[in-house]
């Protein structure tokens, strides 16, 4: 019991997500997704990239 609540809390918030209209900035989704990548843990080491040039991984027939 007790499930009445939570339920149409739901409800709720599924009617809102469906019906209400969401301002989308496709620019700033873009650039976001474009951007190039400065920070640290992005930048991959030499020798690591030496190390596995070679490997072409398991083929997928």
């Amino acid at each position: 019991m007790g499930r009445g609540r939570a339920k149409a809390k739901q409800t709720k918030v599924a009617r809102d997500l469906k019906y209400r209209t969401h301002e989308t900035d496709f620019g700033a989704l873009a650039s976001e997704l474009h951007k190039e990548s400065n920070s640290p843990e992005d930048q991959v080491d030499p020798e690591v990239l030496e190390k596995w040039a070679d490997y072409t991984g398991p083929s997928r027939d």
